[in-house]
């Protein structure tokens, strides 16, 4: 499942030169991934409530092209790789047509701060990423 997440630059998300401070393309990232499990129908309220968190555990950006208070960000989210105990997103953003940034993220999945193997723990939530894949 390929989804696009839009995202409005605020004012106080530019530095003094006016640009998007590079910063906040990592909130926007976690923005369109909370995004992306909620439309998967699994989402962070809910992984919660049945005792599961998704810690950050690597995350990389390239950034392309500056953006500016108010250009709308178009974040093409989408599972880059799927494994027992990591799940990878890449993301592709784009104004206009032209790429800004391109980044990936991976998360684990911790049950009472321990890893736990996503299709034994919570098979549902491990299918339904597989069968977006």
């Amino acid at each position: 499942m390929t989804q696009v997440y839009k995202h409005e630059v605020k004012y106080y998300e530019c530095d003094r030169m006016g640009v998007t401070h590079h910063s906040n393309y990592i909130r926007f990232m976690e923005e369109s991934r909370i995004d992306w499990m909620d439309q998967l129908g699994y989402g962070y309220e809910r992984m919660e409530a049945e005792g599961i968190v998704s810690p950050v555990v690597a995350i990389s950006c390239n950034y392309k092209r500056t953006t500016t208070f108010k250009d709308v960000i178009e974040i093409e989210v989408k599972v880059a790789e799927m494994t027992e105990l990591k799940l990878s997103f890449s993301y592709t953003m784009r104004v206009g047509g032209a790429v800004v940034c391109t980044a990936t993220s991976t998360h684990c999945f911790l049950e009472a701060g321990r890893p736990v193997r996503l299709s034994e723990r919570f098979p549902e939530l491990y299918a339904a990423i597989v069968g977006v894949m």
